[in-house]
């Protein structure tokens, strides 16, 4: 079982000048310790069920492009990129980049946009739920076709592009790894079976989890798709250094579920730096699961 460290929060230490400071401290540290993967938000306002809008917020891929200069080996993801957030050629060109200057390790983590609050306030365009989907399914199309041989147009219902041209390409072959975030049945886990090589599920609990597994099996099956081929990751929700052998055996139970990474985040108020080198001695515990 893996960990990857979730950074969310900008908001600890309070003074914005240690901000680039305590996230490139924590990030090697992480590294250090061995968690295997390192993830941003993509908000431009933090969420408000997890504090206030006014927080600090950075913007996720200079985050990680930063992050990438001052770490070696672990892979840097969004969790998850928000569709709505970006034209997806651009996208695709801005995680070919992140790849490229990390030494190919980035990951396209990508969902369906919901926060409604940072978009208006942004101008980002605000569409109604199911045609975020269909641009999801297009931005995932036009980001395969991009990370391949193939430098022709694209003809999408929403989007249309005259060259998916994109040198240099990624350095991770055969391209980047794809992540779908979310549980949605009918759409979200239907995309991870069409076009992913991983999934993220919230760790809602192991019931919950198993129904999520069993419906993404039955869309392997329609779409002809090896369900094992599917890198299956979670986000848990519990406390992790207040009840460290409830997270172990949490973790023992997810991972004879299949799940192979857990994904962590400090929770609000906690020292990053310090929260980073505590769940990090859990890792030897997690070995062999």
């Amino acid at each position: 079982m893996d960990l990857s460290l979730h950074y969310w929060n900008y908001s600890t230490p309070a003074d914005p000048t240690r901000i680039a400071t305590t996230l490139g401290r924590t990030a090697q540290l992480a590294e250090q310790v061995g968690f295997a993967e390192f993830t941003v938000m993509d908000h431009y306002f933090q969420m408000e069920h997890r504090g206030v809008a006014e927080e600090p917020m950075l913007e996720a891929y200079t985050t990680l492009g930063y992050v990438a200069a001052l770490t070696e080996r672990m892979r840097l993801a969004v969790l998850v990129t928000g569709v709505m957030y970006r034209y997806p050629g651009l996208l695709a060109k801005i995680v070919a980049t992140l790849d490229v200057l990390s030494g190919g390790r980035a990951q396209l983590g990508i969902g369906a946009s919901w926060y409604e609050r940072e978009q208006l306030a942004l101008g980002v365009p605000l569409v109604p739920m199911g045609e975020r989907f269909e641009r999801l399914e297009e931005t995932l199309q036009i980001c395969l076709q991009m990370w391949s041989d193939n430098n022709g147009p694209y003809k999408g219902e929403i989007y249309q592009l005259a060259e998916t041209l994109c040198v240099p390409a990624p350095l991770t072959r055969p391209r980047p790894p794809i992540l779908i975030g979310g549980g949605g049945e009918k759409k979200t886990l239907l995309f991870v079976a069409r076009y992913a090589d991983a999934c993220n599920l919230f760790g809602s609990g192991i019931d919950d989890v198993t129904h999520k597994l069993d419906v993404l099996r039955k869309h392997c099956d329609a779409e002809g798709r090896d369900y094992d081929a599917i890198r299956k990751t979670v986000t848990y929700l519990g406390p992790v250094l207040d009840d460290a052998d409830a997270f172990v055996a949490d973790a023992e139970h997810y991972a004879g579920l299949g799940i192979t990474q857990l994904d962590v985040m400090p929770d609000p108020g906690v020292d990053p730096l310090e929260y980073a080198e505590r769940a990090g001695e859990l890792i030897p515990r997690l070995v062999g699961f």
